[in-house]
């Protein structure tokens, strides 16, 4: 890195082939909690940096193949151990520059440093399995080998726990990486860089290519050189990746949209409910892919749930998100904020009732701030219940029965996670069989998931293999059948 300017503003490069190297162009990073706050300048890649990378990934995975596995363990084991014992420093960045409260950025690093240490000792169970065949004397052995150069295009709303939890699985299985992080988070994904360049890996095993979507992105699902592309972020972005891809027959899983339902039963305990409404839509300000965006409620408790959850949202705090007793920070853009506001409108006039919050608030230091909002009267034919709007947005539909809420919650293109609150056994059993989601929660919220179980949807919201856990295995390898004739001893 190098300081420019008269405010020493640092400049933060690429990492390709080993080595940091700075690009054609470079981006601002500035904090969404105050603009005033410049965090960085960021390399931008060109094209032929790119097939640098791409190259050098190709070479330094035969490599990586040959290390033995307990070698493959230490190296991810340290990347873990340092994010944990770093959660603090590192949380307390990731928060700067994407805007979530400090609790959460340091909870996000942990969680990201957990994944690693989980994959490294999935280093150590790779366990193939054997047969024998329908014919005599021969003898099968199944295992997976790597799939290649992967390439991982991450989101800006978690940058460093959704790049983790693909670059773990990538590297515990072989694999060698080119990654392209979101631009709006460049900074996290440079420290986590720093720190898996430290370790003992061939030269190109790991390269971060920064760059617009538009052109290093396309260029890197485009290239011939990638055996695999895992992405996260919108529908229409992913389908044009599942465009690109198939020209080449390149391997794709993908995590996309959401338009996620908590339904809130006429037996349910309504604080129990309340509590999990709002910390499901409007944590993260509600950039989050499991966020519970729309509240079925039934009618018999709709008025007390209502209620109670206006006095729940007004009473989040919104704010600085590095000051102490910040819930809500700031939306992640300009963009992004003009786009929520937007929204707010759309709701208002397809007939919801704005009943709190929505709008934008100044602060001490210049940002993106604005209120959690809560709709109430809406129909699940609204826009507002049918899009993924990505903000800290909720909009509460009135239903008769239990019936009526599973088919308005199924009701959706997406399907990545729903949840019931209810105190039934016998309905909690048909919810979670019968919600057309790949999560199910009960009497838990929509957000939050653990790392060693499969995680994706479906519908819009997911393609191909799921994510995390083993599950990922299918994924980041390809299986080999072996049959062997040991021949007739003496």
């Amino acid at each position: 890195m190098r300081a420019k300017g008269k405010n020493m503003t640092k400049s933060y490069q690429n990492y390709i082939g080993g080595a940091w190297v700075s690009g054609t162009s470079e981006v601002e990073n500035r904090n969404p909690s105050d603009l005033d706050d410049v965090i960085g300048l960021y390399a931008q890649a060109s094209s032929d940096q790119l097939e640098q990378a791409l190259d050098a990934a190709r070479d330094a995975q035969a490599a990586w193949g040959a290390y033995g596995i307990e070698r493959k363990y230490n190296v991810l084991m340290a990347i873990g151990t340092e994010m944990m014992d770093r959660a603090e420093e590192l949380g307390t960045l990731l928060s700067r520059e994407e805007g979530k409260p400090l609790a959460e950025g340091k909870g996000e690093v942990y969680r990201a440093g957990q994944f690693f240490t989980y994959y490294a000792a999935e280093t150590l169970r790779q366990i193939g399995e054997n047969a024998d065949s329908v014919r005599d004397g021969i003898e099968i052995d199944v295992r997976r080998e790597p799939v290649g150069v992967v390439a991982i295009i991450s989101p800006w709303n978690f940058p460093t726990a959704t790049a983790s939890w693909k670059i773990a699985p990538a590297l515990c299985y072989g694999n060698a990486v080119i990654w392209k992080p979101a631009n709006v988070t460049p900074a996290s994904a440079v420290a986590l860089t720093e720190i898996i360049a430290r370790q003992d890996i061939p030269p190109g095993l790991f390269n971060l290519v920064m760059g617009a979507g538009r052109d290093v992105g396309q260029r890197l699902v485009e290239s011939p050189k990638v055996n695999a592309i895992s992405f996260t972020g919108s529908v229409p972005v992913g389908k044009g990746i599942a465009t690109a891809a198939i020209q080449n027959l390149t391997k794709v899983q993908m995590e996309m949209g959401s338009k996620n339902a908590l339904a809130v039963m006429d037996d349910a305990d309504v604080d129990l409910a309340v509590t999990l409404a709002a910390g499901g839509a409007f944590g993260g300000s509600g950039q989050k892919c499991t966020a519970s965006s729309r509240l079925i409620v039934h009618e018999s408790v709709h008025d007390a749930f209502v209620d109670k959850l206006i006095a729940a949202t007004q009473a989040l705090k919104v704010g600085h998100a590095l000051e102490a007793g910040t819930q809500i920070g700031p939306v992640v853009s300009d963009d992004q904020l003009q786009g929520n506001l937007s929204y707010v409108d759309l709701g208002k006039s397809e007939g919801a009732e704005l009943v709190c919050g929505g709008t934008q608030i100044e602060m001490p230091t210049k940002g993106y701030y604005m209120t959690p909002g809560l709709f109430v009267g809406t129909t699940n034919s609204m826009r507002i219940n049918r899009e993924e709007m990505f903000a800290p947005l909720a909009a509460v539909i009135k239903v008769g029965s239990y019936d009526e809420a599973l088919t308005t919650l199924n009701d959706t293109n997406f399907g990545l996670t729903s949840g019931i609150v209810t105190k039934s056994l016998a309905r909690a059993n048909h919810f979670r069989r019968n919600a057309r989601t790949g999560v199910v929660t009960v009497n838990l919220p929509t957000a939050g998931t653990d790392y060693h179980v499969p995680f994706g949807g479906r519908g819009d919201s997911s393609y191909g293999p799921r994510e995390q856990g083993k599950a990922a295995a299918e994924f980041y390898t390809t299986v080999k059948t072996a049959y062997i004739s040991a021949g007739t001893p003496e």
